[in-house]
């Protein structure tokens, strides 16, 4: 392996089947100090029909920066893999600067073999946990890599053989932290090391079930997290916006390569991702009323609109499930296990705070005669008449009996303009080119969504750019 060029380093550590719940001060005391010096994050995996919770679609994700349907790793097969596309992140490094030295080294083989197979300078199994830990601390603390990436994957064996509340579990996770703190102590007995700028990294690919398992939709086998410890983490902060899929573009920001447009990654620097609207409503959450498969105490939802935006509910009928009368802003814990395995799952663009209109779950609940019909309406952006702007959003649309998506710009007020119209499936983030009058100085963005026990439209993150 080629000496490191960088002063600016990285490790990157994968327990594979890990749960943040099993993250403490008892249990894990170097994982909870780099949560406590660092920031964490918990959020939620796909399900099918994109892709099952496990191994090669997860780390896959991880190394990639993008999602299973662009990286088309959905299995551990990994049959027909789109790395071409899609490289991992060492792979990204080693094109953009060719002098930088690049490690894996990994307990499960495709990890090495496969996921990060493509352009790394040292690729290693390790055979167990044992091995992996020992071969990443002699080139940690001997060699001089700028870029590790360390798969531990024994916490996964104890999840199938045992299940998700057993003790071999927790002790699995025990070990695994052990061996994190082996890594930690080898970094900083770098002879280099008050000169170098480490981030840390610490994530995982799926859960468990309690009996053992994972590959579904609950919320224990979709359940992940990140951790992230380094000069530019605010210590203790807690965050509920990062994925899996920021690891990558993270990496690759404090490595010094730029993450071009064209690479079309889901992910996003950590700290370039900011707050938007829907994230403020949060702390107003609410619980669960009418929906039945979630605790009473489970919070998660509001029909309360976040400052400038409205909800126009004019043409929906009373009654049905309060918590999707209309446009609703919710979680994925929260909206997701409403009811399993109808694509809520999928909605993997969105962050934190969301907008949903699920015609299908309020249809659930007896109302008044007619058909949902709810819009929701944006607050006035300042525009530049005559000129172009850019409307964007994530989008979730599903189909599944009448319905229909309808986006709308308005300009000073005026009569509103439809600029897109939804005929089919889209998951994705969209860019619409809006032309702007002359002279228009301001513009409103509208969302209707009407359907009968049909699917839903989720959106978050809408920015309107001149």
């Amino acid at each position: 392996m080629p000496p490191g060029v960088n002063k600016k380093k990285t490790l990157v550590i994968g327990l594979d089947g890990a749960a943040m719940a099993q993250i403490n001060k008892k249990n894990t005391p170097n994982m909870a100090k780099l949560i406590s010096e660092g920031m964490v994050s918990e959020s939620n995996l796909y399900a099918n029909p994109m892709a099952p919770t496990v191994s090669g679609a997860g780390w896959s994700s991880i190394a990639t920066g993008v999602w299973p349907d662009k990286h088309k790793v959905p299995d551990n097969s990994f049959s027909n893999p789109n790395y071409d596309q899609y490289p991992d992140y060492l792979t990204r490094i080693e094109n953009a600067r060719a002098q930088s030295s690049t490690l894996v080294v990994g307990t499960w083989s495709p990890i090495p073999d496969k996921v990060f197979a493509k352009g790394a300078d040292l690729k290693l199994r390790g055979g167990n946990d044992a091995g992996t830990t020992a071969k990443a601390v002699d080139y940690l603390l001997n060699g001089n890599p700028d870029s590790t990436f360390v798969h531990l994957d024994e916490i996964d064996g104890a999840g199938h053989s045992n299940g998700s509340d057993s003790i071999a579990y927790t002790r699995g996770h025990k070990t695994a932290d052990q061996q994190i703190g082996q890594m930690l102590e080898a970094i900083e007995q770098r002879k280099t090391y008050h000169k170098e700028d480490w981030v840390v990294m610490v994530t995982s690919d799926h859960g468990h079930t309690p009996g053992g398992g994972h590959g579904g939709s609950s919320i224990r086998e979709r359940a992940t997290f990140v951790i992230a410890n380094g000069k530019q983490f605010k210590a203790g902060t807690e965050r509920h916006d990062v994925k899996i899929t920021d690891i990558a573009p993270t990496v690759l920001k404090h490595q010094g390569v730029r993450v071009e447009d064209e690479w079309n990654l889901d992910g996003k620097n950590i700290n370039s991702i900011a707050a938007d609207d829907f994230d403020t409503l949060r702390p107003h959450l609410k619980k669960a009323k009418d929906e039945a498969k979630l605790s009473a105490q489970t919070k998660g939802w509001t029909t309360t609109a976040p400052s400038g935006w409205t909800i126009d509910n004019s043409a929906m009928p009373n009654g049905g499930v309060r918590e999707w009368r209309g446009w609703s802003f919710t979680t994925d814990e929260f909206w997701t296990n409403t009811d399993l395995n109808q694509g809520r799952e999928t909605s993997v663009h969105n962050r934190n705070v969301f907008a949903v209109a699920d015609s299908d779950e309020w249809d659930d609940k007896a109302h008044d005669p007619g058909q949902f019909d709810s819009t929701l309406i944006s607050p006035e952006y300042k525009v530049k008449g005559g000129q172009s702007a850019t409307l964007s959003f994530a989008s979730n649309y599903k189909i599944d009996g009448p319905q229909s998506g309808e986006v709308f710009v308005s300009f000073d007020g005026g009569e509103p303009v439809l600029v897109k119209s939804y005929d089919k499936n889209y998951n994705g983030v969209e860019s619409i080119a809006i032309d702007v009058p002359k002279k228009a100085k301001k513009a409103q963005v509208s969302f209707r969504y009407t359907g009968t026990n049909s699917a839903f439209w989720s959106i978050d993150q809408v920015s309107l750019k001149k």
